[in-house]
């Protein structure tokens, strides 16, 4: 089982770019698809990428879709997301999680990062 750990939050100016890490600890990192989810206060969790065990296929909403990047080096036991273009309405704080992805959706698990401060600034 993997545990989860976030870096790379910040702050950015409206239109510049960021790129969050997450670490992972465990054997069995490879052997989930991986995805990053965001929660701004008052506003339900939303997921906003995810990638399959192998990095073939990944998976954005049409908030993000160009915007964002997820990738991950499973060598490193780590997952990317590279966040370019940004909006204020993108700040938040950012969390990865370990998952599934079946029939072309991403399926969360109960395994998550702590999350990663995000501000866009205008």
């Amino acid at each position: 089982q993997a545990q989860l750990v976030e870096s790379g939050g910040g702050l950015v100016q409206a239109g510049g770019s960021l790129r969050l890490s997450c670490a992972a600890s465990g054997r069995t990192f490879s052997s989930y698809a991986m995805g990053w989810f965001r929660q701004a206060p008052g506003q339900e969790r939303e997921f906003v990428a995810g990638i399959s065990w192998r990095g073939g296929r990944t998976y954005y909403p049409d908030s993000v879709k160009g915007r964002f990047s997820i990738s991950r080096d499973n060598a490193k036991n780590t997952v990317y997301l590279q966040m370019n273009s940004l909006k204020p309405e993108d700040t938040a704080v950012y969390s990865c999680n370990a998952g599934r992805d079946y029939s072309g959706t991403y399926y969360p698990t109960n395994i998550w990062g702590q999350g990663t401060q995000v501000t866009v600034s205008s």
